[in-house]
């Protein structure tokens, strides 16, 4: 079975390959463009491979109406309509251009979720590389259809799908046209806890849908999203601000400049750390190998003498025979004399057979 991988911006993204780490600017420009400029520049100093924003308003993701239905209940927004969240949020589309040409001046990769095929539209004629299908919008096939039809790569966040949910937005991503597909595991919790995670799910999504699989991690440290690596996880997106304290909708829940840069380094330690199934000996234990266990004489002893176990010991350094010859060294006749602490050595004995 060949290992899946997808290509965006000339980036290879796969198990073989380091994790891909895209910075989600989200809302946390909090309504200026100079934060945003400066949220793709640290994250490009940062070390993250990609910045990614959300391309909507708030008229084509919700309705402006306050009954019950569209109001939020609970959690970070609680007591907000939805469509006073989004129009708070919400990145103007005027500011896409700037942003697009800064990033790549920049030299980092920059896509964005599209909400609607208005979004798509604006994308394309900005020549995003890459396309990402948020959780909320996982269930909507004609949207990741109409994105498949522009050939880019996708990635799909499955917050809150099922199996069968997020097998239905496959084979609509395919249906479409898409060549290239990566799914996120994901969690829709603003924060979420490490412990709604379960990791594990990652090595099955990767099994049982043949695909780059990667984590949209929403808790409030590295440690998540880092051990995901292990698990398998090639793309790693974090919620990222200048400001977790900033007051913006999504900065209580979005790495500063410090953790994205320790996101990134870490990751790659951990991915690094992966390597291979190798049981040989590797290169920064060679130095060490001459302070392994190995058989010396204790006592001195002459020619003639038969070694008996008050005359040799199992000790540090390596540089006798090794102690599983004991058995056979025990009874064996010395053919010159030897000196206390130095190394049995199988010249100096007549080995009993």
């Amino acid at each position: 079975m060949s290992i899946p991988s997808i290509v965006i911006n000339g980036r290879v993204i796969g198990a073989e390959a380091p994790p891909y780490i895209i910075a989600e600017l989200s809302a946390n420009h909090n309504g200026k463009i100079e934060t945003a400029l400066k949220i793709i520049e640290e994250a490009k100093s940062a070390g993250a491979d990609a910045i990614k924003l959300q391309t909507y308003k708030a008229d084509t993701i919700t309705l402006d109406c306050d009954s019950e239905e569209f109001q939020i209940r609970g959690g970070l927004w609680d007591g907000r309509s939805l469509y006073e969240l989004y129009e708070e949020a919400h990145m103007p589309w005027e500011w896409h251009g700037p942003l697009f040409d800064y990033a790549r001046k920049l030299g980092i990769t920059i896509f964005s979720s599209p909400f609607d095929s208005t979004a798509v539209d604006l994308l394309e004629n900005l020549n995003a590389p890459a396309y990402k299908i948020a959780s909320f919008e996982a269930v909507d096939l004609p949207l990741i259809k109409y994105v498949a039809s522009t050939g880019k790569p996708m990635i799909i966040s499955t917050g809150m799908a099922d199996d069968q949910e997020i097998a239905e937005a496959i084979e609509a991503a395919r249906d479409g046209g898409c060549k290239e597909l990566a799914i996120l595991h994901c969690v829709s919790g603003y924060p979420a806890p490490a412990e709604d995670y379960n990791l594990r799910t990652i090595v099955d999504m990767t099994q049982r849908f043949g695909l780059v699989t990667g984590l949209s991690d929403h808790t409030l440290d590295n440690t998540t999203a880092i051990a995901s690596v292990a698990l398998g996880a090639c793309i790693i997106e974090k919620h990222f601000t200048l400001d977790r304290n900033g007051g913006g909708p999504d900065d209580s829940f979005s790495l500063e400049p410090q953790d994205l840069k320790a996101l990134c380094e870490g990751s790659k330690i951990a991915w690094s750390a992966l390597g291979k199934v190798d049981y040989g000996r590797k290169s920064s234990e060679s130095v060490n190998v001459k302070f392994r266990r190995s058989l010396y004489f204790v006592r001195d002893g002459v020619a003639g003498d038969t070694i008996t176990a008050d005359m040799i010991r199992s000790v540090r350094p390596g540089y006798g025979m090794a102690p599983k010859h004991y058995e056979q060294v025990l009874g064996s006749t010395l053919l010159v004399d030897v000196r206390r602490n130095t190394p049995v050595l199988e010249g100096l004995l007549a080995v009993k057979r």
